[in-house]
């Protein structure tokens, strides 16, 4: 997995966990926020508590334009996954996830293609 400078450069300067993943063109860049407005995460963190209620998995998509990806949400034996539409490239789209207060520990965040293969993931705790 190749991964791409120019997106490493630009998600060192957030303030989240960020991975960015390119497989057969395809980048993606995640933040793991607590709110998204105006298509920006805001409230981007590694660690949440307990009681976060919800959060967000935002992501800047490139070379997906006119494709489908799925987000899958998991924690433990827990897991869900959400179809996103990608209409452009770059793109920006986010999934969400309620947290139950007593799903406490690591959580993983991967994105796959229409073929399965995981393209991005990442991390986040909530404690």
């Amino acid at each position: 997995m190749k991964l791409n400078p120019l997106l490493l450069a630009a998600s060192a300067l957030l303030a989240a966990p960020v991975l960015v993943a390119a497989q057969e063109g395809v980048s993606v860049e995640i933040v793991i926020a607590a709110d998204v407005v105006d298509r920006e995460p805001v409230g981007a963190a590694e660690s949440f508590g307990a009681d976060v209620g919800k959060v967000y998995a935002w992501m800047r998509v490139s070379g997906a334009a006119d494709s489908s990806l799925e987000v899958v949400w998991t924690h433990g034996p827990h897991t869900s996954s959400v179809p996103l539409n990608i209409g452009g490239s770059p793109w920006r789209t986010w999934s969400s996830k309620t947290i139950p207060a007593e799903w406490t520990g690591t959580w993983t965040v991967e994105v796959k293609d229409a073929s399965g293969t995981v393209v991005a993931t990442t991390t986040f705790t909530v404690n």
